[in-house]
């Protein structure tokens, strides 16, 4: 699968997705300890998530897959959605779907390469997340990204009979310092 690097870190790059990778996403979203941390627990089928994935290709949604940079495999995804031009704020969402890869920073370089993106490419001023109150891993990695705790929102969540917060929270576009896009201005 070609995969063509879009903005690149020292672990990992972002590349536009790819609907031929529908059947690994759909591999990811069933295996129950990563999709577990997701906010929706959809039964995901081969054919809606390819759907899914034409259809923001189509519509040029900043929606990345993250690929390892050293061997180029595909570890994930990641994007900004339901963008509010007008406010300039966008909502975070991200998936290290190869568990090899937790907890080696690749989420959270990821997340680094999109708010360079979302803070200066496509110039937002907003940037937030809801978070389950348990994988504290994420939180951690969001944290270190740059983003702070704004609030919660109280027992939004059930899964196995118990209820929990999401935990939200943001970065403004003046608080994240860039490490990507900058190096490409030549003055």
């Amino acid at each position: 699968m070609p995969y063509f690097k879009r903005l690149v870190g020292k672990k990992c790059y972002l590349s536009p997705m790819n609907p031929e990778d529908a059947p690994k996403y759909v591999g990811w979203f069933s295996d129950l300890e990563v999709a577990v941390n997701l906010k929706t627990q959809m039964n995901i089928n081969l054919l809606s998530e390819r759907e899914f994935l034409e259809k923001n290709l189509k519509d040029g949604n900043p929606i990345f897959a993250i690929i390892d940079l050293a061997t180029d495999k595909l570890i994930g995804n990641c994007g900004l959605h339901d963008i509010g031009w007008v406010g300039r704020h966008a909502e975070f969402g991200i998936l290290i779907g190869e568990k090899e890869y937790w907890n080696k920073g690749y989420g959270e370089e990821a997340t680094r390469l999109i708010l360079d993106f979302g803070f200066n490419i496509i110039n937002l001023h907003n940037i937030f997340l809801k978070v389950m109150e348990f994988n504290k891993r994420a939180v951690r990695a969001y944290e270190k990204a740059g983003f702070k705790q704004i609030g919660r929102w109280r027992k939004a969540f059930q899964i196995a009979g118990k209820r929990y917060d999401f935990i939200l929270m943001d970065i403004l576009a003046d608080e994240y310092e860039s490490g990507y896009v900058k190096n490409f201005i030549k003055e």
